[in-house]
C-alpha cells in the first residue's frame, strides 16, 4: 500500500489516499474530485477545470499520467 496527497496529485488539500496501484488511486482521487465538486469547493473545482482541459489533449494527458505514476512507484510502501 501507498500513499499520496490530493496536493501530489495536482490538487489542493492535504488529505491522503492509499491504494495498492496508480490505477486504484486514480479511482480513488476521482471520487474525492466528485465529492469536492458536488459541494462546491472552489478550489478543487478550478483544479478540475484545469484536469479536464488537460484531458482535451490526449498527448498531455498521457505524459500527465506517466509522470503521476512514476511517482507514484517510486514510493516506499506504507508501513
Amino acid at each position: 500500500m501507498k500513499t499520496m496527497t490530493c496536493k501530489q496529485l495536482g490538487g489542493v488539500c492535504d488529505k491522503e489516499f492509499h491504494a495498492e496501484s496508480f490505477e486504484e488511486l486514480v479511482e480513488v482521487i476521482k471520487k474525492h474530485g466528485m465529492e469536492m465538486y458536488v459541494t462546491g469547493d472552489e478550489e478543487h473545482i478550478k483544479v478540475i477545470s484545469e484536469m479536464m482541459e488537460l484531458m482535451n489533449d490526449p498527448e498531455a494527458m498521457k505524459k500527465w499520467l506517466e509522470n503521476k505514476k512514476k511517482e507514484f512507484d517510486e514510493l516506499s510502501e506504507d508501513e
